[in-house]
């Protein structure tokens, strides 16, 4: 069966054109932080869209990832709305913590975007985003009571905390914003979203609708293999432009979007030069990282290059290996990552040195048995993980079944 639902014909030609175009709209990216969630769990609650669906051509849906494809959207300046919901148990903000002290530099800097952008993992939140070129684009996480900016101009990448007061500076390498757009648009969501299209995938055409004050198509991704955790993928698509203007993914158990990432405004003429500037304010602390091969892929990466975009295909394989990637087992949406962490699994309150921690851990979790021997499954709505007593980790949007049939079969 085609890997699209539609009447119309496509040649060979057109299949390896419209492959190519789909690893050349591989250049818009949210930032690093939603993109895990998006590469690992995508989806988020639907931004607002204006009431009544505008009267547009019919398309089909090469045409509109054609359209996607060819999208050369160089400058805008908007506001999007980002939710996500992936049903993480509620720690009292604890889990919030973690995240970001895992995730901070040695100098443990507030302005450091791989600590700051965590936040966009959980909860709803607003940006205002500005792009002119590859070169210069700008990103600003709003508060109740303050604001983040995190600004990329020429080789520079700047993020201050208005906050704290505190300003973090780092440089990209030399080709490192070559060919890129900005990353804090649904785009990003939509290419990763796009690499997944392949015969286990229906993909449609279904109405129009519009969305921050501008006529779209919907384009609807559905899974067509039983066991994935992954209900649809729907994405507003601008009709003029081929920008992706909204990006949601519901789950297959139904319920809110687990992330929904969407323009509320949105204008596509060029932004003031002043946008991209940037003036340590006042008393800011400063803390700066000058090595351009340690800021490019961690501080720099809502702005960077996507290394990976031309292995989009591997994923049609049914086990592929890098030299520090997971195993790869299953294909499409049943996909399961699976790490040698080389040790013990997660300790257990039951377990010799458990303790409090290890009764604690295992509370989080579900106790399963099979021929692999036991372990411990984390869920969230989206992304489900299994811990092996003996170290190994699956790790798949599917099912707490699937992950143990998984486990028993690398047995």
């Amino acid at each position: 069966m085609a890997p699209y639902e539609t009447d119309d014909s496509t040649d060979t030609g057109e299949r390896d054109e419209l492959r190519a175009g789909r690893r050349r709209a591989a250049r818009y990216i949210v930032p690093v932080t939603v993109v895990g969630v998006a590469a690992a769990t995508i989806g988020l609650v639907p931004a607002l869209a204006d009431s009544g669906d505008p009267n547009l051509p019919k398309i089909t849906a090469e045409q509109l990832i054609n359209k996607i494809a060819k999208s050369d959207v160089q400058q805008l300046s908007g506001t999007v709305k980002i939710s996500t919901d992936l049903g993480l148990p509620d720690l009292g903000g604890l889990e919030s913590s973690m995240l970001s002290g895992a995730t901070k530099s040695g100098d443990d800097s507030s302005a450091d975007p791989t600590a700051k952008l965590t936040e966009l993992a959980s909860g709803t939140h607003t940006l205002r985003v500005a792009a002119d070129g590859p070169d210069k684009q700008k990103v600003s996480l709003l508060e109740n009571a303050a604001e983040y900016s995190l600004i990329h101009n020429g080789k520079d990448v700047w993020g201050y905390d208005s906050e704290s007061n505190e300003v973090f500076h780092g440089t990209t390498a030399a080709d490192a914003s070559k060919g890129d757009e900005t990353r804090a648009t649904p785009k990003g969501l939509t290419d990763e979203a796009l690499k997944s299209v392949d015969d286990t995938t229906s993909v449609t055409v279904d109405g129009t609708e519009h969305v921050a004050g501008r006529d779209a198509y919907k384009l609807v991704i559905k899974p067509k293999q039983s066991g994935t955790t992954v209900g649809a993928i729907s994405i507003a698509v601008d009709a003029k432009t081929g920008l992706p203007l909204k990006f949601t993914l519901t789950p297959a158990s139904g319920g809110a979007a687990v992330v929904d990432v969407g323009f509320t405004q949105l204008s596509l003429s060029k932004p003031a030069a002043s946008t991209f500037d940037f003036k340590t304010p006042k008393g800011a602390k400063v803390t700066t990282e000058d090595s351009p091969s340690k800021a490019t892929p961690d501080h720099s990466a809502p702005f960077g290059k996507d290394d990976k975009a031309d292995k989009a295909d591997e994923a049609d394989k049914g086990l592929a290996k890098g030299a520090d990637d997971p195993t790869v087992i299953g294909k499409g949406w049943n996909s399961i990552a699976v790490f040698e962490t080389g040790g013990e699994g997660v300790p257990t309150g039951s377990s010799a040195g458990g303790g409090d921690l290890g009764g604690f851990l295992s509370s989080l979790g579900d106790q399963v048995k099979g021929s692999f021997g036991s372990g411990t499954v984390y869920s969230t709505r989206l992304v489900n993980a299994l811990v092996t007593d003996d170290g190994k980790v699956y790790v798949g949007a599917v099912t707490k079944s699937a992950l143990v049939k998984a486990a028993d079969a690398a047995k």
